[in-house]
């Protein structure tokens, strides 16, 4: 249990695939009545039954405002945004939707003196003349997505609100994000969770991306992991204001498929690459994460077959 009172933990966009899990560690850490879970999604929403939740539109400010006072909120965890391929299709909204709402969170926690905001950065803020292999923290960043484009900006207005307002705002750059309790979500790594429901259902799966397209993964439970060891970590422990590196493991198409194979020889696959295959080209193959592994301990815990194994075995009897 917490160790506060009446103090609470807002999740902002909380119905998603990082949230609907890390709602559910928030809730097991502090006690649910201290964690509040948002999304504008109302049904959505049903899923929280650990804990508190309200219908919000993070766009609407006043609303925001009137939980954060009224719940007593003191750490916001905003994950509310418009993934990379989704983004595409929608860059303008995608724009609006991802940098006026962090900004507001920033202000806010200015004003409010809120003790800790955390705001998921991406490998996207990278682009095509980025290091690929070990893509170092510190390198050129040109993103050609307006996903990236706006982590990119995102993180650097968080390093800013830090420096000049002291606002504790921690980030990590999260790699495709891989897990069996939601659907994908619109992200280009995205294949890699629709493929396990494809093999379990026995159908035939279209890759959107080539065979031989690596990517840096991560599977949910080492996500969620890093999320809160950064969050709990002493604030003297983070160097880093504007977004950690983060990394598990990289994979392509081909390599997940095989390594699914092993559990269900009849899976079959192709690969028809779309528009999706240029966004993860310009993405690296591999991530150094070596600050977040000295700074503050950062170690994964899952690599492919046993990410494999184990969601073969509990994707089965899990009900959307």
């Amino acid at each position: 249990m917490c160790s506060f009172a009446m103090e609470s933990i807002l999740i902002i966009g909380a119905a998603g695939q990082l949230g609907s899990e890390l709602t559910q560690e928030l809730a097991n850490i502090y006690g649910g009545d201290h964690v509040i879970a948002t999304d504008i999604n109302p049904e959505a929403l049903e899923k929280f039954d650990f804990c508190k939740s309200i219908r919000m539109d993070v766009m609407d400010q006043e609303a925001v405002r009137k939980v954060v006072k009224e719940e007593n909120v003191k750490q916001i965890y905003h994950l509310a945004a418009v993934l990379s391929a989704t983004g595409e299709k929608k860059p303008l909204f995608a724009w609006q939707l991802n940098m006026e709402s962090l900004l507001f969170i920033l202000e806010l926690a200015k004003e409010e003196k809120l003790d800790k905001i955390y705001w998921p950065s991406s490998i996207a803020v990278f682009g095509p003349n980025t290091p690929k292999i070990n893509t170092p923290q510190y390198c050129v960043k040109e993103p050609n997505t307006v996903y990236g484009i706006s982590k990119q900006a995102g993180e650097r207005w968080c390093e800013y609100y830090f420096q000049k307002y002291g606002v504790d705002v921690r980030s990590l750059r999260y790699p495709g994000l891989i897990g069996y309790k939601s659907l994908p979500g619109g992200g280009t790594t995205d294949y890699a969770v629709d493929i396990f429901h494809k093999a379990i259902a026995g159908e035939h799966f279209v890759s959107f991306l080539n065979e031989e397209t690596y990517l840096p993964m991560m599977y949910m439970p080492d996500a969620i992991k890093a999320t809160i060891d950064l969050m709990h970590a002493p604030i003297e422990d983070i160097k880093i204001r504007s977004s950690y590196n983060l990394s598990a493991m990289s994979f392509s198409p081909k390599e997940i498929y095989s390594s699914i194979k092993l559990h269900y020889p009849d899976f079959s696959i192709s690969y028809q690459p779309d528009f999706r295959q240029a966004i993860a080209d310009s993405w690296p193959d591999s991530i150094d994460d070596s600050h977040a592994r000295q700074d503050w301990g950062w170690k994964h815990e899952f690599g492919l077959s046993e990410m494999t194994a184990d969601i073969l075995k509990h994707l089965p009897s899990f009900s959307f």
